[in-house]
């Protein structure tokens, strides 16, 4: 079997390493590949996972000052490498790769009594990619998760700058006759602004969710 990613040849002895992060033969990548994305360090804002300080971050200040209050998580920096695998995954649509990182969304015993939900893309882009990137990756490690919400046709995230992504309009509404759970985490690839993640929690709440965390693979 090859890597996913430089197709060296992979050895099928799982290290103690791969076995920490719940990663299988089938799901790995090469020690070489995997060493080039980042995780984010145990110095990070408390509130939105971003590396470099334990203190609040001036963004989740900035969203303080709006009455927002965020609860993210997230694990790897979105670095040189990853932005590799992301054009690679989205944007060039090789689907196998979803299966490189999809361990890494595996809920953990905090997330019990939430309901997964993975956020949408609009039907637009679900026709020219052929898939979900979110749930291309719930869906490799076979993880329940709930389709609450969808999402109108809008522009790229990928092609707005900063200023331009925290001025967008909401383009997210609740699917109609479904069942609304009271606690839900969201589910993302990146996290940037972090203006999708608040645009889908206003939704949520206005739908009658009492609690709403997130979660990304990426910060």
């Amino acid at each position: 079997m090859n890597c996913l990613l430089c197709q060296r040849k992979l050895s099928l002895t799982l290290k103690f390493t791969e076995l920490f992060l719940l990663k299988s033969p089938e799901n790995s990548i090469c020690e070489k590949c995997l060493a080039t994305f980042q995780t984010i360090s145990e110095k990070h804002c408390p509130r939105c996972w971003k590396d470099g300080s334990s203190q609040v971050c001036e963004d989740c200040q900035e969203w303080e000052e709006q009455g927002i209050i965020i609860n993210h998580r997230a694990i790897f920096h979105y670095n040189a490498p990853m932005k590799g695998y992301f054009s690679n995954y989205k944007f060039i649509g090789d689907y196998r790769l979803r299966a490189i990182f999809a361990n890494y969304f595996k809920p953990t015993k905090k997330d019990k009594n939430f309901t997964l939900v993975p956020i949408p893309i609009s039907d637009k882009r679900l026709q020219e990619r052929g898939f979900n990137q979110v749930t291309g990756f719930l869906d490799a490690a076979k993880i329940p998760y709930g389709n609450l919400l969808l999402k109108s046709d809008s522009v790229k995230q990928s092609s707005l700058s900063r200023e331009e992504r925290l001025d967008s309009k909401n383009a997210f509404t609740v699917a109609e006759d479904i069942l609304i759970p009271k606690k839900v985490l969201l589910i993302d690839d990146i996290y940037t602004t972090g203006t999708t993640l608040q645009h889908t929690v206003f939704t949520l709440k206005e739908a009658g969710v009492t609690e709403v965390k997130s979660f990304s693979l990426c910060r």
